[in-house]
């Protein structure tokens, strides 16, 4: 997992680095395609993990499927009733998305293909508003769509409210390249149109290039019109006048001609790069829990087997056979197999540096903790219980130590040892581990 971690991060540097204009060589998804397979057919992720992360397999299918038939995809966004819909059906000649008065006409993501621009393969999205009233989930869904998307439009009806500034800045963080748009344009003067669009600019300064701040009219309203009959009478009537989208539609054909590809596939890269982080979280919360469970284990069958057979305390970090099998187990686990004089010379490290760190001072600490809280004297499973629970802590630690040492490679970092399995020790809660110890081994001890 750590490779694709690493191969997806590269490839979206490579590509942040690249000229914004330089147009794409790569026909068929090039190495990020063959990156987004990598991760889809990577047999060391567990079908546990595959499971719960459905959803965001099936996204990565929709990005390989999207870069294959070289797609670029456009996110829509802005305040409920700022026309989003009526600029999307503007731009492809046809009504696409539901219209409406009301606030929340669009409740869930849509999508159409431009077809003006089939060429090149632009697909509009169009999302529910940003700001409507009790659409914490709908918003929440905008936000996964623009995680998704190439592009995105911001569309405005006026000046910036305080929501829309801050729901810009948190598009902007997605790292997609955002336009913003003056709808309904025709409402305003000439003068009044450009001090808006000049206080856009201000506002999306360092967010959006300033020739990427546009203005259009997606319905403008309907204009008057006055005819003179024969008898020189006039007739008032209305009629619809037409969408003024033209220079955003230019600016979208532009952006998708010389760089469509480019921005597909750092969208892929990006997204794929988290998707990776995550599955390999949760590989290593997986791993960890069994680990755990492996590591209490041998906590109970070693601490069972001292306490029926008490050694003096010196010798308990030197019980290195039920050790070594542990961690042989662990190395199992973590996909990183030792063998038995692997673990045995590892149990040995660990034993050492825990011996060094256990002076005599903190060995009569650790007696005595192991005995707090016991009563009824010093009979013989009391003292069993406490002999015990001293194997368990040992072997808790040799067992932590021994995942540090896997998780990290087979290497113990770059502080070596000595710090790593002291960084363990004061990680750990000795007295909690040692109570839990004696309460498991006194009810195993009664049966």
């Amino acid at each position: 997992m750590a490779g694709f971690r690493e191969r997806f991060r590269g490839l979206a540097d490579r590509f942040r680095r690249s000229a914004p204009r330089a147009p794409a060589t790569d026909a068929r998804g090039g190495p990020v395609a063959a990156s987004l397979r990598g991760l889809l057919d990577d047999p060391t992720i567990p079908g546990s993990v595959r499971e719960a992360m459905a959803a965001d397999f099936r996204r990565v299918e929709t990005m390989l499927d999207r870069l294959e038939r070289e797609e670029l995809h456009i996110a829509v966004f802005g305040r409920v009733s700022a026309g989003k819909s009526a600029l999307g059906n503007a731009l492809l000649g046809r009504d696409a998305f539901a219209v409406g008065v009301l606030h929340g006409t669009t409740t869930e993501a849509d999508a159409a293909r431009l077809d003006e621009a089939s060429s090149a393969g632009l697909v509009l999205i169009d999302t529910p508003g940003i700001n409507e009233l009790g659409g914490e989930a709908r918003e929440k869904l905008a936000f996964e769509v623009a995680e998704v998307s190439d592009l995105i439009v911001f569309v405005a009806d006026g000046d910036l409210t305080r929501e829309e500034r801050d729901a810009l800045r948190t598009l902007a963080a997605t790292r997609r390249p955002l336009l913003l748009v003056l709808n309904k344009a025709d409402r305003y003067s000439d003068e009044e149109r450009e001090g808006l669009l000049e206080q856009l600019r201000q506002h999306a300064a360092g967010l959006v290039r300033r020739e990427d701040v546009l203005a259009v009219a997606a319905r403008p309203s309907a204009r008057e019109v006055i005819e003179i009959d024969a008898h020189e009478r006039e007739k008032r009537t209305s009629e619809a006048a037409p969408a003024d989208v033209l220079a955003l539609k230019t600016r979208l054909l532009a952006i998708a001609e010389r760089e469509g590809k480019t921005l597909s596939a750092i969208n892929a890269g990006l997204f794929a790069g988290r998707l990776t982080d995550q599955v390999t979280g949760r590989v290593a919360a997986t791993r960890r829990d069994v680990a755990s469970g492996v590591i209490r284990q041998y906590c109970i069958a070693k601490s069972v087997a001292v306490a029926l057979n008490p050694v003096p305390v010196a010798d308990l970090l030197l019980a290195g056979g039920l050790d070594a099998a542990m961690v042989v187990q662990l190395g199992r686990v973590y996909g990183l197999p030792l063998t038995r004089g692997e673990s045995g010379r590892l149990v040995a490290v660990i034993t050492t540096q825990l011996a060094a760190l256990m002076g005599a001072v903190w060995g009569v600490q650790l007696v005595a903790s192991a005995l707090k809280g016991l009563s009824g004297g010093l009979s013989v499973v009391v003292t069993a219980a406490a002999q015990g629970a001293l194997g368990w802590y040992a072997t808790v630690l040799i067992g932590r130590a021994a995942e540090h040492y896997l998780i990290t490679g087979k290497s113990w970092g770059e502080h070596g040892a000595k710090r790593a399995v002291a960084d363990i020790v004061a990680s750990l809660d000795r007295d909690s581990i040692l109570r839990e110890a004696r309460e498991e081994i006194l009810r195993l001890l009664r049966k």
